[in-house]
């Protein structure tokens, strides 16, 4: 047993929480939940897992889920500190895959700018502190063409900023160390993102710029006006992600991505789950993937895909509404997180647009899917049959989807509601 998943063995043997589940002995009262935050040194609003935790248990949640992209060193100061403040994790990653098929047809997924570019999740991964010879060399390819491109971008940008007049002297390996001075971890656990890289370039503005040219040196590099000041961090990291860094701009660089089905093979590989993340509303318009709930579906079950996960800051709650009571009546999976993937410190039990309560009967599912999760967790940490197996194949012992999401349910909740009354 790793050391990050000792607190699921600690709370008791399969059959014991099995019989406890259908004796309907779980939780009193529902704590508030989230399935998806980004730790650093992935970007994110947080400067430190510590700090994080802390906002958590301030919040009231009780259920914490995290998704880094393909390092997942941080997890061990997760286990440790949500420990400590009675918190559940739930482990996940993120992967970027490439549909070459609806690439080629134009066809958006859940990136609403790059047509064929998928964002996958994997839900209650259980193998990411000893991956398996495939999940090895998965996690390698992948670094290795992100490290490949970064570094090429950022070379790009710095001969940019170098002809504008300011040699900012950066290359990947000092932006790597910008994060590390950040965030006070190792830089050999840091997978740079272009949210790094603008955040580098943006600093270095700030620093080195004096205000009374600052309009015209941003000119010179994006090629029009800018509309953030000295003042908009945020607002100029965004400007330099659109001028420079995107497809068509001048320092963008084609991303070598692994397809839709090595993305799950790693997930699964990993002990996980394959989870799509929808943007519904999230993209106006909608993208062709996701035009109607029953299209989404239909692709989803073609992929075999069982689980979704929504950030609800993104969708107006009507549409919200509509979209996961189609997904659920279809016998999939939801959860509800907020990510936390930009420096914005929103609340983190999630919401709709504009700060709007989340439905409670979406809320219900989302909790539900929530559940599924950490009973999966639980079950694939003990050596037991998951939600899903390695192959992606359903767990056996249920009549239909919507019987084995609902066991799934009963035993999730015992599972978080025994390790809450243990730790609290």
């Amino acid at each position: 047993m790793s050391d990050c998943l000792q607190f699921l063995q600690d709370l008791g043997d399969v059959e014991t929480l099995t019989r406890a589940a259908k004796q309907g002995d779980a939780l009193e009262g529902r704590p508030a939940f989230n399935s998806h935050v980004h730790f650093p040194p992935n970007f994110s609003a947080f400067d430190s897992v510590d700090q994080a935790i802390n906002m958590a248990a301030d919040q009231g949640i009780g259920v914490l889920g995290t998704g880094n992209y393909y390092d997942y060193s941080v997890y061990k100061d997760f286990v440790t500190l949500a420990r400590k403040q009675g918190i559940f994790p739930l482990f996940g990653t993120e992967i970027i895959a490439l549909d070459r098929d609806l690439l080629g047809r134009g066809i958006r997924v859940n990136d609403p700018g790059n047509p064929g570019k998928i964002y996958i999740c994997g839900k209650g991964i259980t193998a990411f502190e000893s991956p398996n010879k495939t999940a090895k060399n998965l996690l390698a390819t992948i670094r290795q063409g992100d490290e490949k491109r970064m570094a090429a971008m950022i070379n790009k940008m710095a001969a940019i900023f170098k002809q504008a007049g300011l040699d900012t002297q950066l290359d990947s390996n000092a932006v790597i160390s910008r994060v590390a001075k950040r965030h006070g971890c190792d830089p050999n656990t840091i997978v740079l993102q272009e949210r790094h890289v603008a955040q580098a370039f943006q600093q270095i503005v700030f620093e080195r710029v004096d205000i009374n040219v600052y309009l015209d040196m941003l000119q010179k590099i994006f090629g029009t006006l800018p509309k953030s000041t000295l003042d908009d961090a945020v607002g100029l990291q965004g400007e330099i992600r659109s001028f420079l860094m995107k497809a068509g701009k001048p320092c963008f660089v084609p991303e070598d991505f692994v397809d839709l089905n090595q993305a799950s093979t790693l997930i699964r590989e990993l002990g996980g789950l394959v989870c799509y993340p929808v943007l519904a509303d999230g993209s106006n318009p909608r993208t062709e993937y996701e035009a109607s709930p029953a299209q989404l579906v239909e692709s989803l079950k073609a992929h075999g895909i069982n689980l979704v996960e929504f950030i609800p800051i993104r969708n107006e709650s009507d549409v919200l509404i509509e979209y996961v009571t189609a997904l659920r009546d279809a016998g999939i999976a939801v959860v509800a997180g907020t990510e936390h993937n930009t420096l914005d410190l929103i609340d983190l039990a999630p919401t709709c647009k504009g700060g709007v309560p989340i439905p409670e009967a979406i809320q219900s599912i989302f909790w539900e899917g929530t559940c599924v999760i950490a009973a999966h967790q639980y079950l694939m940490a003990l050596g037991e049959p998951g939600f899903e197996d390695a192959q992606g194949t359903p767990h056996p012992d249920h009549e239909s989807a919507g019987d084995r999401i609902n066991a799934f349910k009963q035993l999730g909740e015992t599972v978080i509601g025994t390790y809450l009354k243990t730790e609290n």
